[in-house]
C-alpha cells in the first residue's frame, strides 16, 4: 500500500507540475500550448547536461527552471504572440512544428539514444521505512517540492499584484492595457512562467525516467487529460486531477493493468459529459 500510494504520488506531482503550466498558460493566454511536452523535454536534458558539468542536482533543476523559462519566453515572443486571437488550428501547427523541431535538435546535440541520470550524489542515502514500506529519499524530496510549488503558485497568482494583474488580463486584457500596464510583458511572464513549471518537471523526473527524444509526448497527454478532468485554468483543479491520475495508474497496474489508460480517459470522458468545465472550471455564460 505504501508503495503504490508513493509511485501514485510520484506520477501525480509530476503530471502536476506539466499541467499547472498548460493550465495557467491557457487561463491567461487563451493559448492551448501542445509544445508544452518539448519544454518538459528541454528541461530532463538541461538538467542532465548541468548534473554531468557540475555534479550538483540541485544547482541542475536551477538551470533546468531558468533555462527552460528563458526558451518559453521566445517561443512566446517570436512565434505564440503572433498567433493569439487566431484559429485553434494555426495554433495547433505552430506549436506541432515545434515539437518536430525540438526532437531532431536533441538528436543532433544529445544522440537518438537513451540517457540516464542516475541518482544524484545528494540522494544516495538509506531508503526511509513507513509502515512497512520502503520509500527512496529522493521520492520524497520529489514530492515535497512539486507539493511546495503548487501551494507557492497558487498563492502567487492568487493573492499577489501580478497574480491580481494576470487575472485582470485573462478577463478583459484590452481594459488592462488601457490603464498603463504592459499587457505583453505579463503575458511573456506567464508564459515563461509555465514554461518554468514543465522545466521544473522535467528536471525531477531526469533521474527517475529514461532521457530520449520525444520523451514529452506521453505525459503531455496525461497532463491535458488533467487539465480537463480538473478545469482550464485551475491550479486546484490541476493538482486534485493529479493526484486522482497518480493513484488511478499506480492502483491501476494491479487491479487492472489492461485498462489503466482506458481508465484515465473514461474519466475525462465522464467529466466532459457531467461537468464540461471540469471538477473545479468556471462555466462560460
Amino acid at each position: 500500500m505504501v508503495t503504490q500510494v508513493t509511485s501514485g504520488l510520484i506520477i501525480g506531482m509530476l503530471v502536476f507540475l506539466i499541467a499547472s503550466g498548460v493550465t495557467l498558460i491557457f487561463g491567461v493566454l487563451k493559448i492551448t500550448n501542445f509544445a508544452h511536452g518539448s519544454l518538459y523535454m528541454a528541461g530532463a536534458y538541461i538538467a542532465y547536461a548541468m548534473y554531468q558539468l557540475s555534479g550538483s542536482y540541485f544547482l541542475a533543476v536551477i538551470v533546468a527552471a531558468l533555462g527552460v523559462a528563458a526558451i518559453g519566453v521566445a517561443f512566446e515572443r517570436l512565434l505564440m504572440s503572433k498567433v493569439y486571437g487566431s484559429n485553434v488550428l494555426m495554433q495547433l501547427l505552430v506549436c506541432y512544428a515545434v515539437v518536430l523541431i525540438a526532437d531532431d535538435l536533441v538528436k543532433i546535440i544529445a544522440g537518438p539514444s537513451y540517457r540516464s541520470m542516475g541518482m544524484p550524489v545528494e540522494f544516495r542515502l538509506p531508503p526511509i521505512r513507513i509502515a512497512g514500506g520502503v520509500i527512496p529519499p529522493f521520492y520524497l524530496f520529489l514530492i515535497g517540492t512539486a507539493a511546495v510549488i503548487g501551494i507557492a503558485l497558487w498563492g502567487v497568482i492568487g493573492y499577489t499584484r501580478f497574480g491580481k494583474i494576470v487575472r485582470a488580463a485573462a478577463a478583459n486584457g484590452p481594459m488592462v492595457s488601457a490603464l498603463g500596464i504592459r499587457v505583453n510583458v505579463y503575458y511573456a511572464a506567464v508564459f515563461g512562467l509555465g514554461s518554468a513549471l514543465a522545466g521544473i518537471g522535467g528536471a525531477l523526473a531526469a533521474p527517475v525516467r529514461s532521457l530520449t527524444p520525444g520523451m514529452g509526448f506521453s505525459i503531455l497527454i496525461e497532463s491535458f487529460i488533467v487539465t480537463v478532468i480538473g478545469g482550464m485554468g485551475s491550479i486546484v483543479g490541476a493538482f486534485v486531477a493529479a493526484l486522482i491520475l497518480g493513484l488511478t495508474r499506480a492502483f491501476g497496474s494491479i487491479g487492472f493493468p489492461l485498462f489503466v489508460d482506458g481508465a484515465m480517459f473514461l474519466m475525462m470522458a465522464l467529466v466532459l459529459i457531467f461537468k464540461p468545465s471540469g471538477l473545479f472550471g468556471r462555466e462560460i455564460r
